[in-house]
């Protein structure tokens, strides 16, 4: 399984939106059972994707900002940004095939 980078508000703009690659940002908290539910699906889809996608986690508690510019009101959301654009998300938890695709389509 891949480490996933916990990103902060401050770093959003540089890790996520100036990406060159697609990124999965997974919004999260650590009280949110569905969260803890889907985490190591996402750490494996990291370690699957390699190179040609970002993984990476934000905990809503302590970054709350950037989930409040992006309209989440639930978690786990999962969206996923490409030429600093968000382009897809998924709501809740999922399979991990279901969020395998969500970021591979955009790869």
């Amino acid at each position: 399984m891949a480490t996933i980078n916990e990103i902060t508000d401050q770093a959003f703009k540089t890790e996520v939106l100036d990406s060159q690659v697609p990124v999965l940002v997974d919004f999260w908290a650590p009280w949110c059972p569905p969260c803890r539910a889907i985490a190591p699906y996402v750490e494996q889809i990291a370690g699957e994707l390699g190179p040609k996608a970002k993984v990476l986690k934000m905990n809503v508690d302590e970054n709350p900002e950037t989930p409040g510019q992006l309209g989440i009101r639930s978690i786990p959301t999962l969206k996923v940004f490409k030429g600093g654009k968000e382009v897809d998300q998924m709501v809740g938890a999922g399979s991990k095939e279901q969020i395998k695709n969500l970021i591979e389509s955009h790869c």
